[in-house]
């Protein structure tokens, strides 16, 4: 079965300063987004990760209303297609 971004579960841990999510798939953590100082970058597995995905954005440290859709959406898409070609790394969480 191929992961979607849309089969993500994101959970925001904090608002603004940074914006920062925590990603699961299947309740295993998958990825790590974060927006601090104009940059927003997406961790895979845990904060720290191999970085999947690195954009500039116009929010400091708080996405603009109208650009946050996009960089999920784009972040997630990076995640899902790690997770595609990594399937070892689910295995080794459940276990």
């Amino acid at each position: 079965m191929k992961i979607k971004a849309k089969d993500l579960n994101v959970v925001m841990t904090c608002g603004a300063c940074p914006e920062q999510y925590d990603v699961f798939y299947d309740g295993i953590m998958v990825g790590y987004l974060r927006l601090r100082h104009g940059g927003f970058r997406a961790d895979f597995g845990q904060c720290g990760g191999p970085l999947v995905y690195y954009s500039v954005t116009e929010g400091d440290g708080v996405f603009t209303d109208e650009e946050r859709p996009g960089h999920m959406k784009a972040a997630l898409k990076a995640i899902a297609k790690r997770l595609n070609s990594d399937r070892a790394y689910l295995e080794s969480r459940r276990s």
